[in-house]
């Protein structure tokens, strides 16, 4: 007679997957099955119900010990050139070993969502920005101002958690705040308040939103410009804009970066932040860049404690070299300059490795699928579904510890990578 499994409710679960660190989560364990009850999104739910098909490692498609995998992966490492670590999808704990791994076998390293990644860090690194950080947000916005990125499509609960919260630290009344959509609109409607008032909107095309940026910097600057339009949008409208901007008590200009989807998106990244800075001279103003699946925040964090620098940032020469355009890993592959490619993905089962002519060993969450089959794979736990761990949220500023849900006996990322690293 089978025996019955006994359900498991926990409360207030902390989310890997969300990017702002939803920590409110209801979730359901019975034995390894992990359903979601309450307060899931498009990108939770998924991660946390994704089951567990893959426990073995293989190499060469065969099935075999981790230990074995192991060995195989130092080998394949130690004959290397150039070994580059990406992907990097993983918590805090398995970015300090990719780092470690990295130093010990003269690796390059850099995530699968670098791209998007240094279209803010390059302002950064060349000009600075006031950035804010998301309670901020929840407890002081007046003003939102969305650039160029339609947030809930890819943050499902930002509007609810931080736009629309029940509570705010100073009573503010929320259906005071305004919400403006510049560039793309809405997919949905988080951004209307729970009263009913919707967010306005100024479309406008990609390809014309660095221009429609430049009039409303100059505008916001006391600028006169000499046009009825600009890029579709009515210069009329955007100098409203840069008014009600100014006259804000807290306003807020936010972006996701991985929706800046023209050349040169950061420069208008660029501009969004020297705005900001323009706006503080007689206002108070911030920047709020979204990002943080898939461990890219976490990744960049660790690697700017433990080398100094930020991702694609290579170990060639003993010692860490930052170059963000010759450690650009989707670059390297494609040129052909990589002859080894250790893959880590412990989050989404959906991310493709990149097609490349190098030997590929992947870590990955079980159930991964691969057009053509790794040289090695190892599948390992999911952080805060499998193991615990901890990740930083989109601004950078909180790292959240991230709960074991169920003994799956899957070795995590850190364990994995640190066996490699005392193997080569």
């Amino acid at each position: 007679m089978t025996e019955k499994v006994e359900e498991v409710i926990r409360y207030d679960v902390p989310s890997p997957f969300c990017g702002i660190a939803s920590d409110d989560l209801t979730v359901s364990i019975i034995g390894q099955k992990v359903k979601v009850l309450e307060n899931g999104d498009a990108y939770t739910s998924p991660g946390f119900e994704t089951p567990i098909t893959d426990r073995a490692p293989r190499v060469n498609g065969k099935e075999v010990t981790l230990a074995v995998a192991v060995e195989h992966t130092a080998k394949l490492l130690r004959k290397s050139k150039q070994t580059v670590i990406s992907g990097l999808a993983t918590d805090l704990n398995g970015a300090r070993a990719a780092m470690a791994l990295a130093d010990k076998g003269r690796a390059t390293v850099d995530h699968m969502n670098s791209r998007a990644v240094f279209k803010n860090t390059l302002v950064l690194q060349n000009t600075g920005w006031m950035n804010t950080t998301l309670s901020e947000v929840k407890n002081r916005v007046d003003m939102l101002l969305i650039v160029g990125s339609d947030i809930e499509a890819g943050f499902p609960r930002f509007f609810e958690r931080i736009i629309w919260p029940e509570d705010t630290l100073f009573d503010q009344d929320i259906e005071s705040r305004s919400v403006i959509y510049l560039g793309k609109g809405p997919s949905g409607k988080a951004s209307t308040s729970p009263k009913g008032k919707k967010a306005e909107v100024m479309l406008c095309d990609d390809a014309d939103l660095p221009e429609v940026l430049s009039v409303l910097r100059a505008l916001v600057a006391g600028r006169t410009i000499n046009a009825q339009e600009v890029g579709g949008v009515s210069v009329t409208d955007l100098a409203q804009l840069a008014t009600r901007l100014k006259e804000a008590k807290y306003s807020v200009v936010t972006w996701v970066a991985s929706m800046l989807e023209f050349d040169h998106a950061e420069v208008s990244v660029q501009m969004v932040c020297e705005m900001v800075k323009d706006l503080n001279i007689k206002a108070r103003s911030s920047g709020l860049p979204l990002g943080g699946k898939d461990g890219e925040v976490t990744v960049n964090q660790v690697a700017v404690w433990q080398s100094g620098y930020p991702m694609r940032t290579n170990f060639n020469r003993g010692y860490p070299d930052y170059d963000p355009y010759l450690s650009d890993c989707l670059r390297m592959l494609k040129d052909d300059e990589v002859d080894t490619l250790l893959w880590v993905s412990s989050f989404d089962i959906t991310r493709k490795v990149p097609a490349s002519k190098a030997l590929t060993v992947v870590l990955g969450r079980s159930g991964m699928t691969f057009d053509t089959e790794p040289a090695v794979f190892i599948p390992v736990g999911t952080p805060g579904i499998d193991h615990k761990g901890r990740a930083f949220r989109a601004d950078g500023v909180v790292s959240l510890p991230l709960r074991q849900l169920r003994d799956s006996g899957l070795p995590s990322t850190f364990d994995v990578l640190s066996a490699i690293e005392q193997a080569l």
